[in-house]
Parts: structure tokens; sequence; C-alpha cells
């Protein structure tokens, strides 16, 4: 395994963990400052201050972008709905590839309502069709702007709202579906809390291999958790046995860097110095 005490040269942040705290100019600031030297920011808070202003900030600040979140929610009850997915998914390649970032992350979508808590049906079947018809088109054009897609399968407790593929066997099917040559250009984004309970986990990562891990999320799972999106663990404070997975990824070929991606009430509330220098300190201890 390697080595992460010594320097933060492989860690990178997401955006979201301090989306509370701090705009995304001041994050990048902040991050730069600490010597983190990769982010992962989010379409809304790149949206909210403007693409080629962001942009600048991040080639200012010589950030790498470990990803760019997201792409995906591609279920829709109709023909016009399924249409205005994949253009929304076609601009998201467009600002991946403005920034920079090594890969669009996908969260898949699930029934489509379901996340407003008004499901339009129950066929997750259907959904998971439309996944993949969505995946393969938005995959021809990524794969013209060379913006790798990753798949993140989402825990199962979000399959009715936001993700209806829940595993990292799901995700692969659909890349060795649409991706047979493993080209690099369509893999997965592995997060812990999403992926730590599944019992086929060690060797699904042996199958991803090199060539489908295009990224890799970390922070932990509380007892109890409280809420099933906004009430994720700093590293260390759960039971995700983050360093052994970290051993399955690297066994398998991962070289890329370790992202913290926190979404907790809790830690939203603590000074962003606080929370920033936490995930350094665990990053390097517990990671």
């Amino acid at each position: 395994m390697r080595e992460l005490s010594g320097d933060l040269r492989h860690l990178s942040i997401n955006s979201a963990t301090a989306r509370n705290q701090l705009t995304l100019p001041a994050f990048i600031e902040a991050c730069a400052r600490r010597g983190i030297p990769a982010i992962d920011p989010w379409r809304d808070q790149v949206h909210a201050v403007g693409l080629t202003q962001v942009a600048r900030h991040v080639k200012d600040a010589g950030l790498a972008l470990t990803g760019y979140c997201r792409g995906g929610f591609f279920p829709a009850v109709d023909a016009a709905g399924l249409r205005a997915a994949l253009e929304d998914n076609r601009r998201a390649v467009d600002e991946a590839k403005a920034l920079g970032a090594s890969c669009l992350v996908l969260v898949a979508g699930a029934l489509p309502g379901a996340l407003c808590g008004t499901p339009a049906h129950r066929n997750i079947g259907l959904a998971r069709t439309q996944v993949m018809d969505g995946i393969a088109a938005t995959l021809d054009y990524a794969r013209s702007l060379s913006v790798p897609l990753a798949i993140e399968p989402l825990h199962p407790m979000q399959a009715a709202d936001r993700a209806c593929i829940n595993t990292l066997e799901q995700a692969l099917d659909i890349c060795d579906a649409l991706d047979p040559s493993r080209s690099g250009a369509l893999g997965v984004a592995l997060d812990v809390y999403h992926t730590w309970w599944d019992p086929k986990l060690t060797a699904q990562i042996a199958r991803a291999g090199r060539e489908r891990l295009l990224a890799y999320h970390v922070c932990d799972w509380l007892v109890p958790t409280r809420d099933l999106v906004n009430d994720r663990g700093m590293m260390g404070d759960g039971i995700i046995e983050l360093k052994k997975i970290r051993s399955l990824l690297e066994r398998a070929g991962y070289a890329g860097y370790v992202e913290v991606e926190i979404f907790s009430q809790a830690w939203w509330t603590r000074p962003a110095d606080e929370l920033l220098d936490t995930c350094v300190a665990r990053y390097q201890t517990v990671v």
C-alpha cells in the first residue's frame, strides 16, 4: 500500500465537504493554501460562480480535478424528459472538459419524481434500462471529447430516488456491455459509503482493475446513521475498514487520488478550517 502519512500528493477534497462554509473560490483557495493538490467540484457550485471563472481559479491555484460532480439522472417519464436528460449530460461533459476534470461522475437516477416524493411509477427495471441507454448515448459524446465517464453505484437505501445502480457489480456489468475493450472511456467511481457493505466487494474491485477504477471517494459510516444522505462520518469515526478497502483498490492497480467526500450536517456546522484540517489529519492516519 502507498504511504499517505508523509505528504498530501494523493489527497483530493470534494467541494461538497465544505459546501455550507465556503464558496467554491474560497474552497479552492483554502485547499491550495494547505497544499491539497486536487479537488472535485459540484456543478451547482460551479454554476453559481461561472464556468470560466472557476476554470481560471483552478488553473491559478495549480489544482487537479479528480472528477466533476455530477452527470446522470437519466430516467424520465416521456421522450421529452429523456431528451432533456441527455442534453443536460452533454452540457456536463462540456463543463468537465472545460475544467480539465479527470472524469465526469454519473449518479444514475432512479424512479422519476421519487426525489421529490412523488414517483411516477414503480418499474425499477424500466429505470435501469433508461440508465443503460442514457449512458450509452452520453458515452459516444464523451468519448469524442476524451472525457471518461465514472458510474457511481449508490447504497441500496437510495435505489428509489437517486440511483438504481446499487452495486459495483451492476456498474461493471454496464461498463462491460458498453465498453468491452476496457478503453478507459467508461469506469466507476467507488465511494466507500455506498459500497463497504457489499459481500462481493473484494471480487468486484479485482474485476474492475486499473482501467475501470476512475475515482475513489472516502468518508465513514456512523452507527447509528441518523440521515440517509447527510450524516456521513469523518474517516475514522465509523465502522468502514478504510485501509483494507484502499489496499484492495491498490492491489487492483488503482494509483489515483483519495477523494474525501463528506455530506454531514454535523460537520457543516463546524468552522471550515477545523473541517479541512481534520480531513488532512485523518487522510494521513486512518485512510
